[in-house]
């Protein structure tokens, strides 16, 4: 079960069928979605991962996905989950904000919060993430919440993801 989660000024809380269309266009905007998974998809394909998140991760309770809202407007998605990638054994932390929400400080918010949940509420003694390493606010984020660099990946497109880890004193 998706548990609600707040900060100083974000809620976080599971998804609800009316949130579709906010989260369709954060995964359809070049300057947040180029960073999610394999970059922009379809319209069509984010709709259909929006109907997943209830289909499976929640029905099967398979790990926490939350809307991000600020001020009761919605700014963004949260997860924190068994990384997928062979190489990494452990959870990551998977976050974007919109727009709309960038230079107000939440992203450190957003990142410290489920930072926290990991070590605190789900007993991790690592929380990872893995970002491009192109993505200069995210990888900034991470650092000030004192993540280290702990692997460097290249990819088959000629890019490279970096994993940040957190680990607990």
């Amino acid at each position: 079960m998706t548990p609600e989660l707040r900060s100083e000024r974000l809620s976080l809380s599971p998804y609800v069928a009316a949130d579709e269309a906010d989260f369709v266009a954060l995964f359809q905007d070049e300057a947040v979605g180029r960073w999610f998974g394999d970059g922009i998809q379809s319209a069509e394909d984010d709709r259909a991962l929006f109907g997943r998140l209830f289909s499976l991760v929640y029905a099967e309770e398979r790990f926490p996905v939350w809307a991000v809202r600020h001020e009761g407007r919605y700014a963004g998605h949260a997860e924190i989950k068994p990384s997928p990638e062979e190489w990494l054994d452990g959870h990551e932390i998977v976050y974007g904000l919109t727009k709309e929400s960038w230079g107000l400080g939440l992203g450190t918010e957003l990142a410290r919060l489920l930072t926290s949940y990991g070590h605190e509420t789900l007993g991790l003694a690592e929380v990872h993430a893995t970002v491009d390493s192109e993505n200069a606010p995210s990888l900034s984020v991470l650092k000030r919440l004192g993540y280290t660099q702990t692997r460097e990946i290249p990819e088959d497109t000629g890019r490279t993801t970096l994993q940040l880890t957190s680990r607990l004193p």
